[in-house]
């Protein structure tokens, strides 16, 4: 299927990264980054607050300009082709948002039709994440007495209605209980095993351990360390073995 206006054939799943800046107030806040994930990958973030993970993600997804440089999906320019771009991107932030009013169910009609889906297909494939998500005790209740952990759920399945091929996750484990997060980070890898490019900031360090094929450690806004697990241990001046030691390392350089 042609997913994208203007290629003749179905886009490859990629997350590309060349020369990526943003200034706040003449603050650096990420300097000159550049990274490119396949398909199939999972890509872990890591990073200190502060460190650029945050802001390189909003200018991977279309909702910070860069300063200079220039960022990719699928290999479609992320601001010269936006509309066409964000129908294959599946976007999670730090901060999951619910209109207060609407119930969870109704908030995924709602983006279900932001993609042109509706009908029996649509309340079936709502119907699907709701049962996988363990919601059908409140997903039919309005947002506005919604735990954060709940929200964060709905935000979860609400990405996965359309099916992208990339996905920008940002902090997922955040108020989820630990049978959810088992739940979430296998379905990352099943969404890696269908080719999808996936790129996850987290400081939930034993997440990227299990699930990230690379990692990147960001400090001020710069790669610091870049590599599978082995290659950063290798990259290790203090012959640091677990990435929690490693992190530490890399953030304080």
């Amino acid at each position: 299927m042609n997913r994208i206006p203007g290629h003749t054939e179905a886009p490859a799943a990629s997350i590309e990264l060349t020369g990526l800046t943003r200034s706040f107030g003449g603050k650096l806040a990420v300097d000159g980054l550049s990274l490119r994930i396949g398909p199939g990958e999972i890509f872990g973030l890591l990073g200190p607050n502060g460190a650029g993970k945050t802001t390189t993600i909003k200018m991977l997804a279309g909702l910070l300009r860069p300063g200079a440089g220039a960022a990719r999906l699928c290999g479609v320019d992320v601001w010269e082709r936006p509309e066409q771009v964000k129908r294959e991107l599946g976007y999670i932030p730090d901060d999951p948002f619910i209109y207060e009013l609407l119930t969870g169910r109704e908030f995924l009609r709602l983006v279900a039709n932001l993609y042109g889906q509706g009908g029996a297909a649509a309340e079936a494939r709502i119907g699907e994440l709701v049962a996988r998500f363990d919601a059908g005790e409140w997903i039919d209740r309005r947002a506005e007495g919604y735990s954060h952990g709940m929200r964060q759920k709905t935000v979860l399945a609400a990405t996965l209605l359309h099916d992208p091929l990339v996905y920008l996750i940002d902090e997922p484990m955040v108020g989820l209980d630990p049978a959810s997060m088992i739940l979430v980070r296998d379905i990352f890898r099943e969404l890696a095993a269908r080719g999808r490019s996936l790129l996850v900031s987290t400081h939930t360090l034993g997440l990227a351990e299990s699930i990230c094929g690379r990692i990147g450690i960001i400090s001020r806004g710069r790669l610091a360390a870049l590599g599978t697990l082995e290659e950063l241990r290798r990259l290790s001046r203090g012959r640091h073995t677990d990435l929690e030691s490693l992190y530490l390392e890399f953030t304080r350089t």
